[in-house]
């Protein structure tokens, strides 16, 4: 996958095109991502020790990860990602600027 948890990446088809959020969690088996603020979805709860009312709770939803870019760290806009050996070491690059992704 050409991102991963902590990216901030844009949305950039599906519903919710344009949003940027950061990757709260990454499923590469399945190719999907889950994005802060992004995909809402409404869920029925029942009452539990942790959410004593239960009712309906608000939460995000995976969304495949063909429709994200990652946001190039120099400008902010969105970009392919490459790779580079650094120092004996495979990094991920922006294609726009070339600065490092990897923190």
């Amino acid at each position: 996958m050409h991102v991963k948890k902590g990216d901030k990446v844009k949305v950039i088809s599906g519903k919710d095109k344009g949003k940027q959020g950061v990757i709260l969690e990454a499923y590469p088996k399945k190719d999907r991502v889950i994005v802060e603020g992004v995909n809402l979805v409404k869920k029925h709860s029942k009452p539990s020790q942790a959410n004593p009312q239960g009712g309906i709770i608000e939460q995000e939803a995976a969304i495949h990860v063909s429709n994200v870019m990652a946001l190039d760290p120099k400008s902010g806009e969105p970009t392919r990602v490459g790779y580079k050996v650094d120092n004996g070491k495979k990094v991920r690059i922006s294609k726009k600027s070339g600065e490092v992704l990897d923190k």
